[in-house]
């Protein structure tokens, strides 16, 4: 599955980093940065709870 992020969308909660933090960290402002573009079936429900819990909706998962 392939993971993208509207960063412009990003209210800065962390709530992702949280979620899967080896896909997503955060720049000096909170602004949530994508670490894996690609993700596999060991990290997809951390993923998947990382899109469920995104106040902005920034976060989206593209099935390929």
């Amino acid at each position: 599955m392939k993971v993208e992020l509207e960063a412009d969308k990003c209210v800065a909660s962390g709530q992702c980093v949280l979620a899967a933090m080896d896909v997503f960290d955060q720049d000096d402002d909170g602004i949530a940065i994508l670490l894996e573009e690609q993700v596999g079936d060991d990290r997809l429900d951390d993923v998947k709870e990382a899109v469920a819990v995104c106040p902005a909706a920034a976060i989206r998962l593209v099935e390929q």
